[in-house]
């Protein structure tokens, strides 16, 4: 049985998150330790102090376990364990090391709980620390949610820390000198003569002293690496091509597949005819599977090309065929036996709203497809003995459970060699492309077999963002937003991702009200209501999940509200915000853009603020409404993640954001005729293009008393930014993503 599948036996609810464990563990349990995996086969002369650090004669090797799919965490995390181990870039190798338990993720602990981020009460801590127990014992090893550095900054420091000292201590065995006199600085262990003893050379001693534990970490104004900038350690490698990601994997006598399935998701295969496509040059076999065929030929376009010779009859999908259905579906499920849950019923607001006469106001956002630039592929070996897996992977520690399930080996002899992933954005959490290329390796064993979806497979086979319908009625009172009433609609994104991993996730889903409920303002009367709609296309993780949309909706109807009360948009999100340290990002964010200052004619600004993951993000978004259509001049983004670990990355990482989330806000949906996805390539959802690129000025404040991470966070304000700059220069509301149904961009 496959460990996701054996994990679903062992799950529990705390708050409204799936966390999963035993339902009562001790502390001795919580406090042991993983076995160290770089122990396993450890060459003679090599030392480890734990499960971060390897060190040999030769050269220094850091694991960076949290997968980097380009938001630069390989470099990040090989920089928390060199700041503390006195170790420069380009002294040290990387390397993301095998599938481990002692690489489990605590980091989704605080989003996992049914407590605001702004919530640091001790009920919410306690929880927080329950949850961040019960994910340790199950020993989850994957990369999401933005937690890589609020997983990673204490423990991968501590591990510089732990190695540092050991060596010091190697190093007074080996020198005699008292380790009290010794002290580290690149790479290597000074002396009090000055000379120096290089930790390579230091290794075969380190390798008989026990770790050097209990170590106090440096105080942050001794930091050389954290808060500089840095270049990051796959910029070269990626500016000049060489850099390796999982479809460039090559192995002697490899074989190239794809594949096609029912583009109706979830609908049979009836029948298929590959009586064309066996004939044609290089094609080596058609493998069926469990859901549809594959094409293995000697070079990756003859099996494009064959697959594309396959006719099909596909059975229907299991949801409404047409778009119409899927909203109309959603407009439905505003009714009480559809309610998840109450996540907000501050004041009392159906009095608030009884008392006067509500604004009103309904929004829309739809099917929203991952798209990155590497599509899906995966390369598999099996021979009997053992199975081998090069990709890229997010859920790192479900990967050789569930080939071992399909191989029929046991799970020691399945190997996963992760890789650097051309682009994510939640796509790459999946694990069913590699299970298919699982199916047709097994059937082809001793050939490794490197399977590569279509662009257009890639499309038609995406589990998209879940789309939503959110309704709000307010009430202004004597200049001021006095009431809101907000209800939002969609599909559980958690109940469709992890029912394809065989886990059940019966409680409220959190990610419907994401962004919504949790924003920190101190609404007089605020009810945030969370309806689950049945199931409709499959969905999944969509980079910022829930907050991608319910962003929009929130800040956009508070927005008008603010609007029809006659108020400034910036001064009245200040007034409201009672949570200190999102105050200062949006008195940040007016800074910087000098808000309030005269604009020329046809220009506008808007203001949008929103928390996601623990991180409160304000953009200010200035348009101009010119002949050719809407031109987007300059963001200006603020946000808080408490420490900035590399200011260059930090930067990058909040205008890709920016760049993502107007890019889809403008252009991008999925909707379905037929059954199937209508867009099938980037020329379908095209985003921003290059042109359209404002200048982004973005500034990181660290006031939180938390590390928090900064992939996702800066999408959700995009949209609403936006919407409200265009109203601020033309009048016009856009409640609907995208918004190049309602207007033209220059």
């Amino acid at each position: 049985m496959g460990r996701a599948r054996t994990i679903a036996r062992r799950t529990f609810l705390i708050g409204s998150a799936a966390l999963l464990g035993g339902v009562a563990f001790g502390v001795y349990k919580v406090k042991t330790p993983y076995p160290n995996p770089l122990e396993d086969g450890l060459a003679d002369g090599s030392a480890t102090f734990n499960p971060w650090v390897l060190i040999d004669s030769e050269k220094v090797t850091l694991i960076t376990p949290h997968a980097d799919k380009g938001q630069g965490v390989a470099s990040a995390q090989a920089a928390l364990i060199a700041e503390e181990l006195d170790i420069e870039f380009g002294q040290f190798e990387i390397s993301f090391g095998a599938p481990a338990k002692a690489y489990y993720n605590t980091g989704m602990a605080d989003e996992g709980v049914p407590f605001m981020a702004s919530d640091e009460s001790r009920m919410a801590e306690t929880v927080r620390g329950l949850a961040g127990s019960a994910m340790k014992l199950v020993a989850m090893q994957m990369t999401g949610g933005s937690t890589t550095m609020p997983d990673s900054f204490d423990k991968l420091r501590e591990a510089g820390a732990v190695a540092r000292e050991t060596l010091k201590a190697a190093a007074a065995q080996q020198s005699g000198v008292p380790v009290g006199q010794l002290k580290t600085a690149r790479g290597a262990v000074i002396l009090p003569d000055g000379s120096e003893i290089a930790y390579t050379a230091l290794a075969a001693t380190a390798a008989g002293i026990a770790p050097v534990t209990g170590v106090a970490l440096r105080d942050p104004s001794a930091w050389r690496l954290i808060g500089k900038p840095m270049q990051r350690l796959d910029m070269v490698a990626k500016s000049t091509g060489t850099l390796g990601y999982g479809l460039d994997i090559r192995h002697e006598g490899m074989l190239f597949a794809t594949i096609r399935r029912n583009p109706q998701k979830g609908g049979a295969m009836l029948s298929y005819n590959a009586a064309a496509a066996e004939g044609m040059a290089g094609v080596k076999k058609i493998v069926p599977l469990a859901d549809g065929v594959a094409v293995v030929a000697d070079n990756t376009w003859r099996a494009f090309q064959a697959a594309d010779a396959i006719t099909f009859d596909w059975g229907p999908a299991p949801y409404p065929p047409e778009q119409a259905a899927h909203w109309e579906a959603i407009a439905a499920s505003f009714t009480e036996d559809r309610l998840d849950k109450t996540w907000r019923d501050d004041g009392d607001t159906g009095a608030a709203l009884a008392a006067g006469t509500p604004f009103s106001a309904e929004y829309r956002a739809p099917y929203v497809a991952h798209q990155p630039l590497e599509p899906l592929n995966a390369t598999i070996l099996v021979t009997d003995e053992r199975v081998d897996i090069w990709c890229g992977h997010q859920t790192i520690s479900m990967i050789e459970g569930a080939v071992a399930a399909i191989t029929g080996h046991d799970t020691s002899q399945v190997h996963f060699h992760n890789h650097f992933i051309g682009g994510s954005f939640g796509h790459w959490l999946e694990l069913g492309f590699v299970e298919q290329a699982a199916e047709v390796a097994n059937q082809m064993r001793g050939v490794p077999i490197k399977l590569t979806y279509s662009r257009e497979e890639d499309f038609a086979q995406d589990f998209p963002r879940q789309p939503g319908i959110a309704r709000g009625q307010g009430i202004v009172k004597d200049g001021h937003v006095e009431a809101v009433d907000l209800q939002i609609a969609m599909p559980s994104v958690l109940g469709s991702q992890m029912g394809r991993l065989g886990i059940s996730i019966p409680g409220p889903d959190s990610q419907i009200s994401a962004g919504a409920w949790n924003n920190p303002y101190a609404l007089p009367n605020y009810r945030m209501r969370a309806y689950r709609v049945p199931e409709l296309a499959p969905v999944s993780s969509w980079r910022s999940v829930g907050a991608s949309a319910n962003g929009f909706f929130f800040d956009s109807f508070l927005d008008e509200l603010i609007h029809e009360a006659g108020a400034d948009p910036m001064a009245e999100r200040i007034r409201l915000m009672q949570h200190e340290v999102s105050r200062k990002v949006l008195e940040a964010v007016a800074e910087m853009s000098s808000w309030g200052g005269a604009l020329a004619p046809g220009k506008g600004r808007g203001v949008a603020f929103v928390e996601s993951f623990g991180v409160p993000v304000a953009e200010v978004v200035e348009v101009t409404d010119t002949e050719e259509g809407i031109r987007i001049d300059k963001v200006w983004v603020a946000a808080d993640v408490g420490t900035v670990v590399d200011p260059v990355n930090f930067e990058n990482l909040v205008q890709g954001g920016v760049i993502f989330g107007l890019g889809h806000a403008m252009n991008c949906e999925i909707t379905y005729a037929g059954g199937a996805a209508e867009q099938v390539n980037f020329y379908d959802a095209e985003g921003m293009r290059f042109h359209q690129c404002p200048e982004i000025v973005v500034r990181g404040l660290e006031n939180g008393h938390k590390v928090r991470g900064i992939g996702e966070p800066p999408v959700p304000p995009a949209a609403p930014a936006l919407a409200n700059a265009i109203f601020a220069a033309t009048g016009q509301r856009l409640r609907e993503m995208p918004f190049n149904k309602f207007v033209d961009f220059a």
